[in-house]
């Protein structure tokens, strides 16, 4: 099956490659620096002449809240008016758990502006919700850490391989539209502060954390939020299995 995937130079992108060509698929790496502009359109036709499914793994550029939801908006409008030019019978979107129930992060604006157009839109879709990964972490601790201390949130999360992730936008893109799929998370509740201390401890890195809410993630995001509901699908790797191949 061919098999688009934009972002494809992304850290879940690049994985999600690796996996449908694990599985055999014919893939088609969509990406700025590989001649295909999602903002533009440039290259989108030709990219994806043959297509029957397309995988979003698009990361959003970093700016305010406008910026982010025009980033996300231009390039969504751009791939799926392409997509139903080409004749894409299946986009799949990568999405995050809890973006309905926090209004102040930019970043979920902008997914949810995602959301809204993949819904409307003219080619057959699924839309899958994961919780955040287990490289979020440290990725969040890089952004504050400054003289040896970094301030971190208190989040609690239900953290997902990022492998794991690519695992399951593999295979749903094989399968038929479904439209909204369960949400989709790691096999347990990690505190995020705990998360990065494991992290750098296991990096062999001295960071003082503080943790405390920022304008980035804000009280509204304490308690349950961010964790799946219902019916999630759960991914088998577990933060510790995750961070001893690290």
């Amino acid at each position: 099956m061919r098999i688009a995937v934009a972002g494809a130079t992304g850290n879940i992108g690049a994985l999600t490659v690796a996996a449908l060509e694990r599985a055999g698929h014919d893939v088609v790496r969509m990406s700025r620096s590989l001649g295909v502009d999602l903002v533009s359109g440039e290259g989108l036709d030709a990219a994806l002449t043959g297509v029957e499914a397309v995988i979003d793994a698009v990361n959003g550029q970093p700016g305010g809240r406008a910026e982010t939801v025009a980033y996300f908006g231009g390039t969504t409008r751009n791939l799926l008016a392409a997509g139903q030019r080409a004749g894409v019978r299946h986009h799949v979107l990568l999405s995050i758990v809890g973006i309905d129930r926090v209004d102040g992060n930019d970043h979920y604006a902008g997914k949810r502006e995602q959301e809204k157009l993949v819904a409307a839109g003219p080619v057959p879709w699924t839309i899958v919700p994961f919780t955040q990964f287990h490289d979020f972490a440290a990725m969040v601790a890089s952004w504050t850490e400054q003289d040896g201390v970094a301030t971190i949130a208190p989040l609690l999360v239900q953290p997902i391989a990022p492998a794991d992730v690519a695992d399951v936008l593999a295979e749903i893109a094989a399968g038929e539209p479904k439209g909204r799929h369960a949400d989709v998370a790691g096999p347990e509740p990690q505190d995020l502060v705990d998360m990065v201390r494991r992290t750098h401890q296991a990096l062999g890195r001295e960071v003082r954390l503080v943790p405390t809410w920022s304008t980035m993630f804000g009280p509204e995001m304490a308690g349950n939020v961010l964790l799946p509901g219902d019916g999630a699908r759960i991914a088998p790797t577990t933060f510790e299995e995750w961070l001893v191949k690290q």
